[in-house]
């Protein structure tokens, strides 16, 4: 791991009008790491993640190797080697899987970086069913199948950190287990991971450590395996509401 976080989010605040979304959060996601982010529904873990892609204006600090970000945007996120994939995918649907992934990678081709082929067999190695999703509208892929295109798009512009907005969000539990399995094989391929998830067991069980958000405001951190087994923890997230993810996800 490097001396410096990978990236490191300090006292970060977001408000919509006078509604302080995002309450001061300190976050650090180190090289080689999967760090998630759980809570309940309305906690910021989305807003948080947007602002510290710069899709939304916060105050605080970011940074990314030590070096802070004067102004973020998304496009100098990316260019820092940072890639979001939002909970909707915004996929292209009229396109297939071949020009999503070709957009993808656009940012590296515009700096002259022409590696789109290299990148887009990378990605097939990792998703072989979108190998043979190739030519195949975006639109008539399964929810899984979406999910998968979604993180391989981003993967094109080879990104050191992915950040990930509810990746499981309306897929069958074991789509959900596939989908986090490459999800934590992704370290593998020199990428550092930051998940926001509402399946809290399954993300605790892929990730190294841990951050919990309520109203805004970071309520619990650790590492991921002892939250997992925090008895606060479960009687709040992996409680009887999380049964049919819990037989999902196995032992």
């Amino acid at each position: 791991m490097s001396a410096q976080p990978l990236l490191q989010l300090q006292d970060l605040c977001v408000s919509y009008g006078p509604v302080e979304a995002v309450h001061q959060v300190r976050l650090d996601v180190n090289e080689g790491e999967i760090v998630t982010v759980i809570g309940p529904n309305g906690a910021g873990k989305t807003t948080l993640l947007c602002a510290a892609m710069g899709l939304l204006p916060a105050t605080g600090t970011i940074s990314l190797d030590g070096q802070r970000v004067a102004r973020p945007t998304v496009e100098a996120m990316v260019a820092r080697g940072v890639a979001l994939v939002p909970e909707k995918r915004e996929l292209f649907g009229e396109m297939s899987v071949e020009d999503n992934l070709l957009l993808g990678g656009f940012s590296r081709w515009r700096r002259g970086q022409r590696d789109q082929t290299e990148r887009m067999q990378e990605v097939f190695e990792i998703f072989p069913r979108l190998r043979e999703r190739r030519p195949q509208l975006a639109s008539t892929l399964s929810g899984g199948e979406r999910q998968m295109l979604a993180i391989g798009r981003a993967l094109m512009a080879r990104p050191r950190l992915l950040m990930l907005d509810e990746p499981s969000l309306g897929l069958a539990p074991l789509i959900v287990r596939e989908v986090l399995q490459v999800v934590s094989s992704l370290r593998q391929h020199g990428v550092s991971v930051l998940l926001v998830e509402q399946n809290a067991r399954a993300a605790l069980r892929v990730a190294d450590r841990a951050y919990v958000l309520e109203m805004g405001a970071v309520a619990l951190t650790g590492a991921a395996e002892d939250l997992l087994n925090d008895r606060r923890i479960i009687d709040t997230y992996l409680g009887i509401g999380n049964a049919a993810h819990a037989l999902a996800d196995g032992p």
